[in-house]
C-alpha cells in the first residue's frame, strides 16, 4: 500500500450526478413555494435576485480567501426578508433541499464506487472526503447514496467557506484528522480543483477522467501522480497498492 491516507472528492468522482438550476420548472416551482411563505415573486425574478444574492456572497467572502464557497442557506434568508418575511432554520433548510430534488435529474454513484472504497478499506487505507458542495445538499446525499460510513472524515467546502484548489482548504482537513502530507493522495475528477489543489498543497494526486468532468480538460496538460482517462475508479487498486 503506497499511501495510508485516500482523499476523495465526490461529484463526478464518487457520485454521478446531474442538476439543472436554469429550468423554468425548477423556478415555477420554487416561486410556489416561496408564495406559500408569504414571499410574493415572479419566477423569473426569483431566478435572478437568487443569482444576484450569490454573487453578492461570494464577493464578500472574497476579501477572505481566494477559492471562496458561500452558504446557500444565507442567500435563501436573504430572498424572504427582501420581502420582509423571516424564516426558522428549520424551513429555511426545507426549502433548500427541496430546492435540490427539484434541480436534480439523477443521482447514483458510479459502478464501482463501492468495489474501489471496499478494497481500500481492505488494505487498511483510511478514507476521507473532501468536496466543493454546499453541505445542506451533500450530507444527505452521501447517506442516499450509501457512503457515509465509508468516511473517517468529511469536510465540505461551504461549512469552511473556502473550496479546492485552496491550500487552505486541504489544510482545514489535514489539521482537522492529522493527516501528514507525505502519506495522503489526493483522487478527483477535476484538473484544477483536486489535481492543481493537490500539486499546490503538495500531495500526491490521481486524475479520474469521467463523464463530468469539466469540457475544457486537455489530458495531455494534466499534471497528475497518476492518471485514470477512462473513468474506472477500480483501477486504483493497480495503481495506488
Amino acid at each position: 500500500m503506497k499511501y495510508k491516507n485516500y482523499v476523495f472528492d465526490l461529484y463526478g468522482t464518487l457520485i454521478d450526478i446531474r442538476t439543472n438550476e436554469y429550468s423554468a420548472y425548477l423556478w415555477k416551482k420554487m416561486q410556489e413555494l416561496f408564495a406559500f411563505y408569504g414571499a410574493d415573486y415572479k419566477a423569473n425574478e426569483l431566478k435572478k435576485e437568487y443569482e444576484r444574492l450569490c454573487k453578492e456572497e461570494e464577493a464578500k467572502l472574497k476579501k477572505k480567501f481566494d477559492y471562496p464557497e458561500i452558504t446557500v442557506e444565507k442567500v435563501f434568508k436573504k430572498l424572504f426578508l427582501n420581502k420582509g418575511v423571516k424564516i426558522d432554520n428549520a424551513t429555511c433548510n426545507c426549502m433548500c433541499r427541496v430546492f435540490r430534488i427539484t434541480s436534480t435529474k439523477y443521482i447514483k454513484t458510479y459502478d464501482d464506487t463501492f468495489e474501489a472504497l471496499d478494497y481500500v478499506k481492505e488494505k487498511g487505507g483510511r478514507i476521507f472526503l473532501l468536496s466543493n458542495a454546499q453541505n445542506i445538499f451533500t450530507l444527505p446525499e452521501i447517506y442516499y447514496v450509501g457512503l457515509y460510513d465509508y468516511f473517517e472524515g468529511i469536510e465540505i467546502s461551504s461549512l469552511d467557506e473556502v473550496k479546492k484548489p485552496s491550500s487552505v482548504f486541504f489544510n482545514n482537513l489535514f489539521e482537522k484528522f492529522g493527516l501528514k502530507k507525505e502519506e495522503s493522495v489526493m483522487i478527483g475528477n477535476d484538473w484544477i480543483s483536486d489535481i492543481e489543489g493537490a500539486n499546490r498543497f503538495g500531495i500526491d494526486s490521481v486524475y479520474l477522467h469521467t463523464n463530468i468532468s469539466p469540457q475544457n480538460t486537455v489530458l495531455e496538460e494534466v499534471k497528475a501522480t497518476y492518471m485514470i482517462e477512462d473513468g474506472k475508479l477500480s483501477k486504483i487498486k493497480d495503481l495506488l497498492f
